[in-house]
């Protein structure tokens, strides 16, 4: 556990944080930084050290959801406090334990680990409960602590610290999400790899359990992505509608900035939620050519069958017939008889071959569909009737065909 005092300057009007109490300055806020570690098996004595730091009294059943490390995105909102848990995916970057040496087992689902990161939020005190190792929040204490060197009158110039217990969580919020930017780019390469593994034609493609396994985890990062959305969406209501509660009453911050920040941390969620779409889409589009692709070369396969038994279908009758045990046929004593018949048999292929290849189904069969719907136009035969088509004559003979019939009715 880690408690970091944010005082204002009596002079300077800014903030600046020191670790220790401060009798001549103004604490603004408090920042209780603790891990899993300090809260799992010890709940009790965990809320022991809280209220020699702050007054905040936990609700039970809020205790049990920041221990349940499966506990979804949620917001929930009390008198003396606002609770806001938000998953965090588990990226390379980060250095939790999810092996068997791990405090607890995390998770993993089609290889996607998250951790939940619990908001404690009150006018003067923020609580983090948070996974050791997670480099968004430890980088970000990090840079705060690089200011204790520095005289309280320069803390403030490089970066300004957050004045409220919300700025801050906002902060922190959006260092999280600030790195899912990253993993666009390894996604998208990874989504090109199996877009290659499946349009490639030289072999058979049988990783089928890793891409449904692929396409899962694509789907795990959308439903997480919805989830932090509405928590995040609720904190937002939750500051249009009781923003004094949630600044104190000697804040002068502006409610107005507070938003542009939550909906700038939206719409980052939200980018991340559409990538993640369009990449399900792009796998989802190459398992589509792949089949396709299956299904012409197979359509190609059977044409080509197809044409070989057309060729071989009169050969095979002709072969028949004089096959047929009868005493007496057709040039069966003749010496040229065998000749005639490989002759002519040659002759039906040849003239079968350059029917077909006329028809575009021999050796140009990638083009075959254009070329049958010109073939179609072009091979249009005379109509010999084509003159009752005239508009004008087909009013004549339906006005006989009237006429017709009324003299039948009076007969």
């Amino acid at each position: 556990m880690q408690v970091y005092y944010f005082y204002q300057h009596p002079t300077e009007h800014h903030i600046f944080v020191q670790k220790q109490l401060n009798t001549e300055a103004e604490i603004e806020f408090i920042w209780i930084d603790c891990t899993r570690a300090d809260v799992v098996n010890r709940a009790e004595a965990w809320q022991k050290e809280i209220d020699q730091h702050t007054p905040v009294c936990l609700n039970e059943f809020h205790v049990k959801d920041i221990l349940n490390l499966e506990h979804p995105c949620a917001f929930d909102t009390m008198d003396e406090y606002d609770l806001l848990i938000f998953r965090k995916l588990i990226t390379p970057d980060d250095e939790i334990e999810t092996g068997e040496q791990a405090l607890e087992q995390h998770e993993n689902t089609f290889g996607l680990a998250t951790t939940p990161i619990s908001f404690i939020m009150t006018p003067q005190v923020l609580i983090t409960v948070r996974e050791q190792g997670n480099k968004a929040v430890e980088n970000y204490i990090s840079r705060i602590e690089m200011n204790f060197i520095r005289s309280t009158q320069e803390q403030n110039k490089s970066r300004k610290f957050p004045i409220t217990p919300l700025d801050l969580s906002l902060r922190l919020l959006n260092s999280m999400v600030d790195g899912y930017l990253d993993l666009r780019v390894p996604l998208t390469r990874r989504v090109e790899f199996w877009q290659q593994e499946l349009l490639q034609g030289h072999r058979r493609f049988t990783k089928w359990n890793q891409l449904l396994q692929e396409s899962m985890s694509f789907q795990q990062v959308e439903n997480l992505c919805e989830e932090q959305i509405d928590a995040l969406q609720e904190l937002r209501d939750e500051i249009v509608d009781n923003y004094p509660h949630l600044k104190g009453k000697k804040r002068s911050e502006r409610q107005d900035i507070m938003l542009v920040r939550m909906n700038d941390l939206v719409s980052h969620v939200e980018r991340i939620q559409k990538h993640t779409v369009r990449l399900r889409a792009s796998i989802q589009a190459a398992i589509d050519l792949h089949f396709s692709a299956i299904a012409n070369q197979t359509n190609e396969n059977m044409r080509i069958l197809a044409i070989i038994t057309a060729i071989f279908a009169p050969l095979t009758l002709l072969t028949g017939i004089y096959g047929m045990n009868f005493e007496f046929i057709p040039g069966l004593k003749s010496p040229t008889g065998f000749w005639s018949m490989l002759v002519v048999m040659l002759i039906t292929t040849v003239l079968l071959v350059y029917y077909f290849y006329r028809r575009h189904l021999v050796g140009r069969g990638e083009r075959s569909v254009i070329d049958l719907l010109a073939q179609q136009h072009k091979d249009q035969r005379v109509n010999l009737f084509w003159f009752l088509d005239y508009e004008p004559i087909k009013q004549s003979v339906k006005e006989t065909m009237k006429e017709v019939e009324k003299l039948t009715k009076l007969k």
